[in-house]
């Protein structure tokens, strides 16, 4: 369970005594997530996520976070917001840690999805990416490719205890990605966390996105390259093209793919795979002591890593070229 920091019943009190939610009617730790410290509220103004920001969440970044929700839900995307007390603040404290209160979203999350699913989170990446713009802050991406080295070195040298033979392979990769690299394809803001778990779906229709935890300025076509790593792979590790297709596809019905960002898709796919092989690696060698949390295993990302790299073109992943 994702819950790193505990707090008593009277510090929850005094926290939400600056909010007109009323009495707490329960108060749960939610599984999912390894960033923060998340709870169902429920209280008697209905059902809402607390969410303690845990050490890895620079607090400067919050207000670009918090702000991004309510921009995109005032465009029309579906996602929560955050609940802003009565001195219209969305941050707080509590714990010593900086707090939000968010809108709590129906719908499920799916285990496997299928095609349509797939073509529907396509199109709602697109959607988020056109809601997105006008937004007047901005975040430079924390996990782009100048932060993976110094990340892989964070790991001391353990990438073995995972694989043999794996550090080297980063270590390769690290340098193959660093020099091509692509700089000048569109960019804005992205979500760069879109996974199953992120994206929900109510009587078979996806009905909102949530998790803006990651979101940043970067390229646009990144962002369909951490999707197409989450969503289209199968658990024999092999790429579903008809899912790879229904997902492109979906996402240019909304905004058509560039030349360049068609041309680039493959090198971002591969990024994009070493960027969560990476994270997934750090969180693998260092659970915080006493954390009620379950890492990630790095490897998955290191076969979808060994796809991409024998990828020749987006033809690949079933885009039209």
């Amino acid at each position: 369970m994702a819950v790193y920091t505990d707090f008593s019943d009277e510090e929850l009190e005094r926290f939400l005594s600056g909010y007109d939610l009323g009495a707490v009617q329960s108060l749960k730790g939610i599984a999912e997530g390894v960033e923060n410290s998340n709870y169902l509220l429920v209280t008697e103004a209905g059902q809402f996520i607390l969410t303690l920001y845990e050490k890895r969440v620079d607090p400067a970044d919050l207000p670009f976070f918090l702000g991004l929700m309510d921009h995109l839900a005032a465009r029309g995307l579906n996602c929560p917001t955050p609940v802003h007390n009565r001195q219209g603040e969305a941050l707080g404290r509590l714990a010593d840690r900086p707090t939000a209160i968010i809108t709590f979203l129906n719908g499920i999350s799916v285990r496997r999805p299928r095609p349509d699913q797939c073509g529907a989170v396509g199109r709602s990446l697109a959607e988020l990416h056109r809601a997105a713009e006008g937004f007047a802050l901005t975040r430079r991406n924390a996990l782009s490719v100048e932060s993976w080295r110094p990340l892989y070195e964070a790991c001391e040298g353990r990438a073995d205890e995972v694989s043999a033979g794996l550090g080297r392979e980063i270590e390769s990769e690290l340098d193959f990605l660093e020099a091509h690299w692509p700089r000048d394809l569109p960019s804005g803001v992205i979500h760069a966390d879109l996974f199953p778990d992120n994206v929900f779906f109510l009587d078979k229709r996806l009905s909102g996105l949530i998790d803006f935890y990651f979101a940043c300025n970067d390229m646009l076509a990144y962002d369909a390259a951490v999707c197409l790593n989450a969503w289209c792979f199968e658990a024999d590790t092999s790429l579903n093209i008809t899912k790879a297709r229904a997902l492109l596809t979906g996402y240019a019905s909304v905004r058509p793919f560039t030349p360049g960002e068609i041309e680039a898709l493959p090198l971002l796919a591969r990024g994009a795979a070493l960027r969560f092989l990476l994270t997934r690696l750090y969180d693998w060698l260092t659970v915080p002591e006493g954390a009620l949390v379950v890492p990630k295993d790095p490897s998955e990302y290191y076969r979808r890593l060994r796809f991409h790299r024998g990828v020749a073109d987006a033809s690949a992943y079933g885009l039209d070229l």
